[in-house]
């Protein structure tokens, strides 16, 4: 669907912005505002990862945008939405396959507001209301990762957090890699030559983001070494509980593996006070190897 937003409105260039594009609609717009051919085609691939090109006539930028509807979402078309720009002096173009509501919300602040007069403006207000779109998942992101260290650390559960874990490095993961490829982004639209105070947000925005969820990550990591290495220490502990059952149980199944043969010739087994011997040697076994385990403070 094109939408037409300066429509009416004399703002001096034209803001076109389509969404759910056809094939026909992209091409007419295309020859329409003398846009390339590549351009296009890599602005209809739903999976184009973050970039910036200074064309010509125009620049193009895609951007995308944090988008989640499935809490098990962990892939970059699964997490976020492209958001393809075209921009001159003349004209604006947005292209996206589904309605973002952070978009439609700045346009009308944008097209409302006298300061915001030129398409480079547009595209600055719209990388940044892009960045922006990161705030919630990195905010809940932390929350997780504390409570996953509260799990690990703090409490003894039977409940695996390893998927748990494993979605939230996922995540940052992903994430981390759109901000770094957004740099290219940034870095064009605030280059340090001629950087000045409306640009400089941006700069300041993405490197707030990205250290973000680089700190994200590293603890995400440090979390799933620190889960594994516990995990492994309290089997390790059960190992040695168990192994210390089976030394007290060694030598008394070995002393009743001797008298359970039943050969005719076994003295002991007419004896009197076999029984009670037998008994009083393998509880006199025992105490020596607590004895000894204790001495070793191995319990």
């Amino acid at each position: 669907m094109v939408n037409k937003l300066t429509e009416g409105r004399n703002c001096g260039y034209d803001w076109i912005d389509i969404t759910d594009p056809q094939a026909n609609e992209l091409w007419q717009v295309a020859r329409q505002y003398g846009l390339h051919e590549e351009s296009v085609l890599d602005c209809m691939q739903p999976g184009h990862l973050p970039k910036y090109e200074q064309l010509k006539n125009y620049t193009f930028t895609i951007l995308r945008v944090y988008y989640a509807t499935d809490k098990d979402a962990d892939t970059v078309q699964e997490l976020t939405n492209k958001i393809a720009i075209f921009t001159s002096d003349k004209f604006i173009i947005t292209i996206h396959r589904n309605p973002i509501g952070a978009l439609t919300q700045k346009a009308e602040v944008l097209l409302s507001d006298a300061d915001c007069r030129t398409t480079q403006q547009v595209l600055v207000e719209i990388v940044k209301t892009g960045l922006h779109t990161y705030d919630e998942p990195g905010k809940q992101l932390t929350e997780l990762i504390e409570y996953y260290e509260t799990q690990v650390f703090l409490t003894t559960r039977k409940v695996s957090l390893l998927k748990g874990l494993y979605l939230i490095k996922r995540k940052t993961d992903v994430i981390r890699r759109l901000l770094l490829l957004t740099h290219d982004i940034v870095d064009k639209i605030d280059p340090p030559a001629s950087s000045n105070a409306y640009t400089r947000d941006v700069r300041d925005l993405y490197v707030k983001q990205k250290s973000l969820h680089d700190s994200m990550s590293e603890n995400a990591n440090h979390l799933l070494n620190i889960y594994f290495n516990i995990s492994s220490q309290r089997t390790n502990e059960t190992m040695r509980v168990l192994t210390i059952f089976s030394v007290f149980f060694m030598p008394l199944t070995f002393i009743v593996g001797i008298y359970g043969m039943n050969f005719h010739n076994m003295p002991e087994l007419s004896w009197k006070w076999g029984y009670p011997l037998t008994l009083a040697s393998m509880a006199i076994v025992t105490i020596i190897i607590y004895l000894w385990f204790r001495r070793k403070k191995w319990l």
